[in-house]
């Protein structure tokens, strides 16, 4: 089931979420509710986070891959290590349509979760993968990608945003 995505200020996107207790058929039906809106993205996301959609469970979806199909399902997703090297990438909302902006994160990032089956999992992302990792987990602190910009860069963004129509 699409679901609808929370409009930038929404107070939720600013509340890190609660982890999760285990994986169970709930939590499932909720990422098969997340991959569902993320295909449904214009362009094909490529990561949700489940604040985006008003649930506040440290649950998360990846999928970056041509072709569709295989989204990497992350419960209580956290980083365990980072490269030195960097990479930068134009990243975007759902939350806020119409903005975007460049952001240098490591280009690569090991992550330790649980998985679709509730079994702990460590892997290591590089290239977009790593950045929409990272992307995801700053939506799940309660961070937009626009709070790595200096202060300058972000509050252009922001006005921009609002003669785009965000609140």
């Amino acid at each position: 089931m699409i679901r609808p995505i929370l409009p930038w200020p929404d107070p939720r996107l600013a509340t890190p979420a609660a982890p999760v207790e285990a994986v169970t058929d709930e939590i499932r039906a909720i990422w098969a509710d997340m991959i569902d809106t993320m295909e449904a993205m214009p362009g094909h996301g490529v990561g949700l986070a489940a604040n985006q959609i008003g649930v506040l469970l440290r649950l998360a979806v990846l999928d970056c891959n041509e072709t569709r199909g295989a989204a990497i399902r992350l419960a209580n997703p956290e980083i365990v290590a980072v490269s030195d090297d960097l990479s930068a990438h134009d990243e975007a909302s759902p939350c806020l349509p119409g903005i975007d902006a460049t952001i240098t994160r490591p280009a690569r990032v090991t992550l330790r979760f649980l998985n679709e089956q509730g079994q702990p999992e460590t892997r290591e992302f590089s290239g977009l993968w790593a950045t929409s990792a990272q992307h995801q987990l700053d939506h799940l602190a309660g961070r937009m990608y626009f709070d790595n910009l200096s202060k300058l860069k972000r509050d252009r963004l922001l006005k921009k945003a609002r003669k785009l129509g965000a609140r």
